[in-house]
């Protein structure tokens, strides 16, 4: 079974900072941690859900134009982690933001967790 945990979310003023963590547990059935592309995305009520960063399992990197200079995806292979560190938030990325762990069919989400940047 596919257990997928996002944590780091909350209230942030803007122009700081969020640290996004997100931990993959995999069954041995469906391959290593280390062979799966991971993403975080962001979503408005209402709206579909958008790229935010991605890692591929070979480390390229994409970013949305919003997020790039301000945000940072990074995994640890060793601890089934993906990271997306924000910094200089705006009121703009408030937003639900979702882990995505996918190899090819094998396409995984989180739940989601909520990312609030207010004064």
């Amino acid at each position: 079974q596919v257990h997928i945990v996002e944590s780091g979310g909350g209230l942030v003023q803007p122009g700081g900072s969020l640290r996004l963590s997100c931990t993959a547990s995999l069954p041995i059935s469906l391959g290593y941690f280390e062979g799966y592309h991971l993403a975080w995305y962001r979503q408005l009520p209402g709206e579909q859900r958008n790229l935010v960063a991605r890692i591929t399992a070979g480390a390229r990197l994409t970013y949305a134009d919003f997020a790039k200079g301000r945000f940072i995806i990074s995994r640890d292979n060793a601890k089934n982690e993906v990271v997306l560190q924000m910094n200089s938030l705006k009121p703009e990325d408030t937003a639900d933001y979702f882990c995505n762990v996918e190899r090819g069919s094998a396409d995984f989400w989180g739940k989601g967790i909520q990312v609030t940047v207010s004064s």
